[in-house]
């Protein structure tokens, strides 16, 4: 009992220096997980660029509370299982949260994990239906969904008097998800798609689905893939004589990584958006980018950029209200403070029943210059 009563003066005595996983006197370490080689090398580095950019200019403004923010991140390769590995390898080296995830069977890969430990993951890079429901108290989405995009591009489609529509998508649960979205779509316009076809995501072959959806010459054909495999289908089809048809994606390949893969082919394709268009400035989040961005004459100024930058800004308005000594229960309430948060031009909301973020889609058009125009 004396011995207690001792050590329990002693340690009152002592400066309070103990903090919570990933939070140090001097900074907060974020984790993240991505492909920043493989098929969607390009689009990752675009977005993972503007998410530093946001984070270098809080860093050099004193940072949260006076701790720096570090971007720990590792590339997976577009491998589910290396991206459930790398969760577990930040997580174990001390990371407060994970960040800015991209892929659906990846982050599908994540899940466990994050759940297993705790672990907050912020802003991950896709719009599936499995990181929106059920809600995830862990999980804080920013982008819209993708079944949200899918929609509306056919909805857009149909209010052209477009009626006959092809499907073409990557064979995983980031493929089967955007097909869910379509065919509600087709449902809600009382049509039938004219056919679905699938390629595989490890072979990138998308040959087979060029030479069968050419064979029905439709109107339109709508799309959930990867960037290069779509580049060599949009080829195919243009190739083929298929000049009137129209080609829609998603925006996942809002990058201008894509729109280098489709080269000469690239004039009149449409890619929905989550993001309001970066070039245009039309909102305080675009004017932002291209103002942070002017001394860097190598950052490439895409949605994708816009996607990490406005991802970046919700994970430091998050630390923000967590206090000065944040936990991580402290900064899930937190995050569940931000209603009609304005980004600059587009609001965010979040709530203990809603982890959703944003609502926002609009369609974009490929024109003569090689730049989106909405």
């Amino acid at each position: 009992m004396r011995w207690t009563v001792f050590a329990v003066l002693a340690l009152l005595a002592m400066p309070w220096t103990a903090h919570a996983q990933g939070v140090t006197a001097s900074e907060i370490v974020i984790g993240q997980t991505s492909s920043f080689s493989g098929a969607i090398g390009g689009e990752v580095r675009e977005q993972t660029a503007g998410a530093k950019l946001y984070l270098d200019w809080v860093n050099a403004h004193g940072g949260v509370y006076g701790r720096k923010i570090r971007l720990v991140s590792l590339d997976d390769g577009f491998d589910p299982k290396r991206s459930a590995q790398n969760a577990r390898t930040l997580i174990a080296q001390g990371v407060f949260a994970l960040f800015l995830t991209r892929g659906t069977p990846q982050n599908e890969a994540i899940l466990p994990v994050v759940n297993e430990s705790g672990t907050p993951l912020i802003a991950p890079s896709t719009g599936a239906s499995v990181v929106h429901e059920p809600v995830n108290r862990l999980v804080f989405n920013v982008r819209t969904r993708y079944q949200t995009e899918a929609e509306d591009a056919i909805e857009q489609l149909t209010s052209q008097g477009i009626t006959r529509i092809a499907i073409v998508h990557v064979n995983d649960s980031f493929g089967k998800d955007c097909l869910a979205g379509y065919l509600r779509g087709l449902k809600d316009a009382h049509l039938e798609p004219v056919g679905i076809f699938s390629y595989d995501r490890k072979k990138g072959d998308t040959n087979d689905a060029a030479a069968k959806v050419i064979a029905l010459a439709p109107q339109a054909i709508v799309t959930a893939g990867h960037s290069k495999p779509l580049a060599n289908l949009v080829r195919k089809v243009r190739g083929a004589g298929l000049t009137g048809t129209q080609i829609v994606t998603l925006s996942n390949l809002s990058s201008q990584s894509f729109l280098k893969d489709l080269g000469d082919v690239k004039r009149g394709m449409i890619v929905m958006q989550v993001f309001p268009n970066p070039a245009r400035m039309t909102t305080r989040l675009g004017v932002e980018l291209h103002h942070l961005s002017a001394g860097h004459p190598d950052f490439v100024i895409s949605h994708m950029a816009m996607e990490g930058f406005a991802a970046a800004k919700v994970l430091v308005e998050g630390l923000r209200r967590a206090g000065r000594n944040p936990t991580r229960a402290s900064f899930l309430a937190a995050m569940d403070t931000l209603r009609d948060y304005d980004l600059g031009g587009v609001k965010l909301t979040y709530a203990a029943n809603d982890h959703s973020g944003l609502d926002y889609v609009e369609a974009s058009m490929v024109n003569k210059q090689g730049t989106f125009t909405q």
